[in-house]
């Protein structure tokens, strides 16, 4: 005779702690799937649902280590270019650190999870800690936020409105219904209800307007703009050679582009970018950097917009920086980068962290932040400049806008994040040009995105991407773009949307808690297999029943 095991015995391996840290792993793998290489953006919405599902059954101490589980398994392959420019300890700090947030974001979805409309509170939550992590700590980490992968996708638009915040609020809600629709499989009504509201908040988009041009200042209404792709050298140069070689590379970039325009070719440009660390030797004082800049502004006959590092405040400083150069007059306005990235340009606990990996070490001076926006006038064009990761940032690309810019420009130097023989539609270089098709979206702006080696793009204003170069590779990119005045709704709202989605994440988590801590518990969470644990198993309480022989 076969013997079975009873089935109080027979539980799926899923169940137990190791299977359900597995789960929320995968749910981390699956949002991370909505960012480019793969850009699926509905599994974020599939991501989002599974792991609010499995936080809702857990104990408190159980949601805390499924949000930890889920943050290791978005933030591993999200961050994976890290590894090689800061080495694999201090790749898996960040991750170790970044982690902490969604164990956060866990332990909030499991307590508001007995409030009637935990889906909209569960999204509102998703604000909450994104708009913490976007701040602490050292400023704030605003990568991978739902929002960021969404440039595919139809929620994309409501950034026009509110910002990244509305579009990650737009994500979290449709993964919270989703996950709702689930839990009710068996109550139609209220399954068919949960699909209507996800398809609600997918067709919303719809009602979003995009201008593509437009203006009312009495300027012109588009301008010709060209971005200079120079690549960099991968041949074991010294680092003071290499620095020269980059400058050089751009120059001789900026010299084709000039050929091409006397011949013909291309359209003459009203104003050429160069990208971050385009001149690593501060031009203000290296003869030779001077000179090299000024031979490329008088080749094409317009302004250069340089991005160059620069000396001082203080001997042990430096500053990134992007400068006006005219042809005629040499440098002229200068924005400052506001928003550093910590470990990258400077290093918090200098002496501590040089000991966790050596390649800190590459970091031998701390940079210093700007404080104004970069709102800069080159030739016919009144720009709003961001450079490398200030794009993430909403407040540094909405204040340079506000201040007058009419296209958004964002130089970068991605050359430490990608390898030879990349193809550019992953890592951090693709994931930055997501994020810059948002800012298109959210401003209502033409976007240049210029990198010493790839990818560089054009972007239209309602995030279509007109242009784009391949990574380490010579190019050129020269294209009549709209220039525009009107600002969108999230322009004159400002970081109101996200401050008011905050505060009502806030107001829903206190809900919960007195909830919790006032009213009598309900023995079983709706939807939940975990009643057992918590019904009354003793035989002698009054009105209990024998479970009935087998």
């Amino acid at each position: 005779m076969r013997l079975t095991r009873p089935p109080s015995l027979r539980r799926d391996r899923l169940a137990r702690p190791a299977g359900r840290a597995a789960l929320a792993a995968a749910c981390g793998i699956c949002l991370w799937a909505s960012f480019p290489p793969l850009g699926w953006w509905p599994a974020a919405v599939v991501g989002v649902a599974g792991f609010t599902l499995l936080v809702r059954t857990s104990h408190w101490r159980g949601a805390l280590g499924l949000g930890y589980a889920f943050g290791v398994g978005f933030w591993v392959p999200l961050l994976s270019f890290l590894h090689d420019q800061i080495g694999i300890a201090a790749w898996a700090a960040v991750v170790i650190i970044e982690s902490l947030w969604l164990a956060a974001q866990g332990l909030a979805l499991h307590l508001t999870a007995r409030l009637r409309w935990w889906p909209l509170a569960g999204a509102l939550l998703w604000v909450v800690q994104e708009f913490a992590r976007d701040r602490w700590p050292f400023g704030g980490f605003p990568w991978g936020r739902l929002a960021f992968g969404q440039a595919g996708g139809p929620l994309l638009h409501l950034a026009a409105v509110g910002g990244a915040p509305l579009v990650t609020f737009a994500v979290a809600l449709a993964g919270g219904l989703l996950g709702y629709a689930v839990l009710h499989v068996r109550r139609p009504v209220l399954g068919i209800a949960a699909v209507a509201g996800i398809a609600v908040v997918a067709a919303s988009p719809l009602a979003v307007g995009l201008p593509t041009a437009g203006t009312d200042s009495g300027g012109p209404a588009s301008a010709v703009i060209a971005a200079v792709q120079g690549n960099v050298p991968r041949l074991g140069l010294a680092e003071f050679a290499q620095r020269r070689a980059v400058t050089s590379y751009h120059l001789a970039e900026t010299q084709r582009l000039a050929a091409l325009v006397q011949a013909g070719r291309l359209p003459r440009p009203d104003l050429v970018i160069w990208p971050e660390n385009a001149s690593d030797l501060d031009p203000r004082l290296d003869a030779l950097s001077r000179a090299t800049i000024d031979a490329a502004a008088q080749a094409v006959g317009v302004p250069l917009l340089v991005g160059a590092v620069l000396n001082g405040p203080g001997p042990n400083h430096v500053r990134n920086a992007a400068i006006v150069w005219s042809p005629q007059t040499g440098p002229g306005q200068i924005y400052i980068k506001r928003h550093l990235v910590p470990f990258g340009e400077y290093l918090p606990f200098r002496s501590l962290v040089t000991k966790l990996s050596s390649k800190f070490s590459l970091v031998p001076r701390d940079f210093v932040p700007g404080h104004r926006p970069g709102t800069l006038t080159a030739g016919p064009v009144r720009l709003a400049d961001a450079i490398c990761f200030e794009v993430a940032d909403d407040a540094v690309v909405r204040q340079a806008v506000t201040g007058g810019g009419r296209i958004l420009v964002v130089q970068t130097n991605n050359a430490d994040y990608e390898q030879p023989g990349d193809s550019g539609s992953g890592g951090e270089t693709a994931q930055q040009l997501a994020i810059s098709r948002l800012r298109a979206v959210e401003h209502g702006r033409a976007v240049v995105v210029a990198a010493t080696s790839g990818v560089s793009a054009m972007i239209a204003p309602d995030g279509r991407v007109l242009a784009r170069t391949d990574v380490y590779t010579p190019a050129l990119l020269d294209r009549r773009l709209p220039l525009r005045d009107p600002l969108t709704i999230a322009d004159r709202l400002g970081p109101a949307p996200e401050w008011g989605l905050s505060a009502a994440g806030l107001l829903a988590l206190l809900l919960a808690i007195a909830q919790l801590r006032w009213q009598k518990p309900r023995p079983q969470v709706e939807g939940t297999d975990d009643a057992a644990e918590i019904r009354p198993t003793s035989s002698t309480s009054p009105g209990a029943t024998q479970p009935a022989a087998r």
